[in-house]
Parts: structure tokens; C-alpha cells; sequence
């Protein structure tokens, strides 16, 4: 028989593995990472593995990043909560972070990386930093060098963060100390200003290595970090945000939104302006009967427009929340400023379904022309369940208006493959560019969490052309494009038809037809990826442009796979 300091540990433990869950919307303090059980060995050589799971979309590609050295799934582990990287001077370079549980028999959590260096196609899992360790709230983000950072959240007197700093090999240095809470967020300034290479965070108060501070910043590229500031209105459940004049700006639920313009300034203490928006609704989290029972329905994202045009200087703000009319279970919400934060539109509704359903996870991004572009997790597809599937729209008119909802991935369970705890962690992450977005994500299509890697490719809204007035270029399938794929045009009345490839620079890649007549009606024409001499194209971005008796060329935009 155990002894009692024995048997007190094991109470001890279990008690602190179990979920709490936040019963009203006003109760940020009543949920905390907790370390509740001790890791359990896995034997490498003794994991069973299966085919991991791909998605080959019209618009859209999907793979699976925690696999083993051959690609394939491991069975009996989890990865949820993932943040990603990209690296601005290589868009083929990229890394993924998540809380890795080697086993779903503890809820032990280890920091988990994954990296690709062919554009998403391929990712290599080498392990965790620091093994052994309980590390989690992974958030990730690049320089504009395209050094990688890794804020890692642990417990130990209290919640603390390590900010490890990469090169994109897999490797990573020894993870500066950066004071921290639960949970952490995490930006690093690229605009070229004053404040280039600055790395931001901020946390939950509440859960704070140095209460009540909730801030600190480094201006030596990571070396080192400052002593905790406080953010006023303290926000939590929200991320950090980096606008086109190197302002910080840092939101939590109910869109408090809080604005530094010295944050960017080495040598100034931030000081710090704010205001409640109004975002029609509030996030609901750990509530045992929603899709995720016991973590957050998603987080409060903030973002801001750096395009030079029209809506340059926008800031914006998205989340999955509960209506306050008490219309619908959850929906995304997105209002946005013009004037820097001091007034705020009233809510817009980005999902366009009907009936009560869960839009959870809600994620934002803004690309560097302007657009922006969300996702989450939806059960529109079988009300009265809690199946999800991934669903997107995006804006390009500032956020007064959404693109059609599209659908981008089959449904899964999300009651399944839980590690201990009874959730898919509590967000994704998306980082855009101008032809889509990057999406680091979970799902459980294997029976069990894991972490995937999404690629977005966005058909822009067109001009009418005069080409268009006699036809329409349509979408090709499949898109990303790995062997072949059909492009279908069609012709309102008969006329000569020229349609070609062309790289993301704009040079000629191959010609498939060339001035030959088609009468109206539906057409298609195949494309197999090579250039005129049969040899295959290197992976990326390619145009796919269609002219009508030689009128001004439409196009649309492929992803060629190896």
C-alpha cells in the first residue's frame, strides 16, 4: 500500500488533469494551463504508423506536418494548437509549431516542430525542444531576414516563456528567457521602420510571471527581453498585431483593443491608449456541451492593412462569438477602424449560413495587397452534430463585404483522439500573401489529433473584359495540381481561343492552344504540368490566362506540386 505523501501526489495529480470549465462570459481567471501528469515513455521503435492524411482541393491542399521520417502518421499520439512561420526572403521555407503529446494516455505536453522547405509539400518532424519538458501555447513568426522564433509557454514557480530563434533547419538555440503567462502571444515587427527586428508579447495577466505586468518586448533580435510592462484594459484571449508605421496593437475578448505608437521606440517604456469595440458578441470557451469542451471556441484576431491603396492603415478585428441577440449558438464577427483604433464599425457576419450552428476557431489574416482572408471550424454541414468542417471566405473591399462561404475540407469528429484533455487546443494560425493563405491546423480525420499544413489559393474577383463579355475562364480542378488538371472555359458565341501558362513572374511557360476555333458552348483543356519540352515545372505558383480573339486575357491561378 502507498504511502499518504504518495497517494497525496497522485490526488494531486488527477485532480489538476481535469478540465474547468468558464461559466460565464465575464470569468477570464477561471481557466489556466495546469501540468497535470507525468510523460510516459514511448519507444520509438514500437510506434505504429498509417498512411497520413492529404487534401486535394479545387482551391485548396492540405497535408498532414506530424508524421514520421517516412511521412507517414503515427498512431497514438496528438498535435493540436499549431502556430506558423513563414520566411519572407524564401516562400519555400516554413515552420510549424504545436503542442506535441507523444502518447494520448497523458496530457503531457512537449513543444513540437515541424519544417518544410518545399513550399508545404513536404514537412520533416524532427522532434521536440527541450524533450522531457512540459512546454505548450506554441506561437510562431519570422523576421524579415527569415530567422524563425518559438515562443514557448512552461510552468515551473510559475508560467514563464522561452523565445527560441532558428534558421529553418530543425534546430533551435537554447530559448531566451522572455517573463511571460498564460496565455502568450507573439509579433515580430518587418516594416522597415524604427522598430524593425522588435519582438512583442503580451499575456494573460491573471497568469503572470510578474503580475500585474502583462508585456515585454526585446530589441536585440531575441537576446534578451524587458522587464514586464502592463497593457491597460489588460487583454487576454487575443493576439498582437504590427501596423504599417510600426504601431502595436494587442486585443482580447469583447474587442478590447489597446494601441502603442513608442512601443516601436528602444530606450521608451510603451505607453499605451485603448477602447472596448463592440464585436457584437463574446468568446465562449470550455463549456462541456460545445465542440471543444474543455478549451476556448477560438481567440480574438487582430490585423491591419499595409497595402498602399485605399484601405492602407485599416485595422481590423475577427472572432468566433456568441451573438449577444442571442441569434445563433456562434458565429464570425469582424468589424474594422479607420481611424486608427478610435471608433469601430458595428459587426458584420462573415458566415452565410442559416440556422443555429457552431463557426468556432475563427482565424484572420491580411495579405500584403489588402485582402483578408478567414477560416474556421463549421457543423453547418450536419446540424445537430458537432461534425466541422474547414470553411473560408475573404474581402477585398476592406471587410464590407465576403466572398460566398467555400467549403475546404471533408468533416471530422472533434470528440475523438483526445490526449486527457477534452480539446483541439484553443486556436489555428494563418499568415497570407497575395496569391492565398498559409493555415496551420488540426483536425482528426486519422481518429486522432493531428497537425496539418493548408494551402489557400484565393480567385480573385475580375474586371469585365471584353473577353469576358464572350466567355468565362472557370477554376481548374484539381488545384493544387500534382499530376494533371483540367482547365474549362466556356464561350458565349464561337471565336478563336488561346490559352497558356505562365510562372508567378509572368513568363511564358507553355502554350496549350493557340488561336483555334472553338463554337460556343463548354470546353476544357488538359494541362500536365510540363513545359513545351515535356519536362516537369518546378513546384509553385503559376497564371493560367485564357485571350478570346485577342482580346485582353483573363486568368486564374494553379499550385504545382512535384
Amino acid at each position: 500500500m502507498k504511502n499518504a505523501p504518495t497517494r497525496l501526489l497522485i490526488l494531486l495529480a488527477i485532480v489538476l488533469s481535469q478540465p474547468q470549465f468558464l461559466t460565464s462570459q465575464n470569468a477570464p481567471n477561471e481557466y489556466h494551463e495546469t501540468m497535470g501528469m507525468a510523460p510516459i515513455p514511448v519507444n520509438p521503435a514500437h510506434r505504429r504508423t498509417s498512411p497520413p492524411h492529404r487534401i486535394f482541393g479545387t482551391n485548396f491542399f492540405a497535408t498532414q506536418v506530424n508524421v514520421d521520417a517516412n511521412g507517414n502518421n503515427i498512431i497514438g499520439d496528438a498535435a493540436n494548437e499549431p502556430s506558423i512561420a513563414l520566411d519572407p526572403t524564401n516562400p519555400m521555407r516554413m515552420a510549424i509549431g504545436w503542442r506535441q503529446f507523444d502518447t494520448i494516455a497523458s496530457d503531457f505536453r512537449q513543444a513540437g516542430h515541424g519544417f518544410t522547405i518545399d513550399g508545404g509539400q513536404t514537412w520533416t518532424f524532427p522532434g521536440v525542444i527541450d524533450p522531457g519538458i512540459f512546454r505548450s501555447d506554441p506561437v510562431l513568426d519570422s523576421d524579415d531576414e527569415g530567422r524563425f522564433y518559438y515562443n514557448s509557454l512552461t510552468l515551473g514557480a510559475g508560467y514563464s516563456t522561452n523565445v527560441y530563434r532558428s534558421t529553418g533547419d530543425g534546430t533551435w538555440d537554447n530559448g531566451p528567457y522572455a517573463f511571460g503567462g498564460d496565455k502568450q502571444w507573439m509579433v515580430i515587427d518587418k516594416t522597415g521602420g524604427e522598430g524593425n527586428g522588435n519582438i512583442y508579447s503580451n499575456w494573460n495577466s491573471s497568469f503572470s510571471i510578474c503580475p500585474p505586468g502583462n508585456f515585454t518586448r526585446s530589441t536585440d533580435g531575441g537576446g534578451t527581453y524587458e522587464a514586464c510592462t502592463e497593457i491597460p484594459l489588460l487583454p487576454y484571449w487575443g493576439n498582437l498585431d504590427v501596423g504599417p508605421e510600426g504601431e502595436v496593437y494587442a486585443v482580447g475578448d469583447g474587442a478590447t483593443f489597446t494601441k502603442s505608437t513608442n512601443a516601436q521606440n528602444a530606450g521608451e517604456t510603451p505607453s499605451w491608449t485603448g477602447t472596448t469595440a463592440d464585436i457584437g458578441g463574446y468568446l465562449q470557451g470550455f463549456n462541456s456541451a460545445g465542440p471543444n469542451p474543455s478549451g476556448l471556441l477560438g481567440q480574438t484576431w487582430v490585423g491591419s492593412d499595409h497595402s498602399g491603396g485605399p484601405n492602407h492603415g485599416n485595422i481590423y478585428v475577427l472572432a468566433s462569438v456568441v451573438p449577444n441577440d442571442g441569434s445563433d449558438v456562434l458565429n464570425v464577427h469582424f468589424i474594422r477602424s479607420l481611424d486608427g483604433g478610435l471608433t469601430w464599425s458595428s459587426p458584420i457576419r462573415v458566415n452565410d449560413d442559416t440556422g443555429n450552428n457552431w463557426q468556432w476557431f475563427g482565424t484572420m489574416s491580411v495579405a500584403p495587397n489588402g485582402r483578408i482572408d478567414a477560416v474556421w471550424l463549421d457543423t453547418r454541414d450536419h446540424p445537430g452534430t458537432f461534425l466541422s468542417s474547414l470553411y473560408y471566405s475573404y474581402s477585398e473591399d476592406g471587410g464590407l463585404t465576403w466572398s460566398p462561404n467555400e467549403r475546404l475540407s471533408e468533416a471530422f469528429d472533434p470528440h475523438v483522439g483526445w490526449p486527457i484533455q477534452q480539446k483541439m487546443g484553443d486556436y489555428f494560425h494563418m499568415v497570407s500573401d497575395n496569391e492565398g493563405a498559409h493555415l496551420a491546423w488540426a483536425a482528426t480525420f486519422n481518429g486522432e489529433e493531428d497537425v496539418y499544413y493548408g494551402r489557400i489559393v484565393t480567385q480573385p474577383s475580375q474586371t469585365v473584359s471584353a473577353a469576358q463579355t464572350m466567355g468565362a475562364l472557370l477554376p481548374c480542378y484539381p488545384n493544387p495540381v500534382k499530376g494533371t488538371t483540367t482547365i474549362p472555359f466556356q464561350l458565349n458565341e464561337a471565336a478563336d481561343v488561346t490559352l497558356a501558362v505562365r510562372h508567378q513572374t509572368g513568363q511564358l511557360a507553355k502554350v496549350l492552344i493557340e488561336k483555334i476555333h472553338f463554337q460556343a458552348g463548354s470546353h476544357a483543356v488538359t494541362f500536365d504540368g510540363t513545359d513545351g519540352q515535356s519536362n516537369r515545372l518546378p513546384a509553385g505558383l503559376y497564371y493560367y490566362e485564357m485571350q478570346v480573339d485577342g482580346q485582353s486575357p483573363i486568368s486564374g491561378k494553379m499550385v504545382l506540386l512535384r
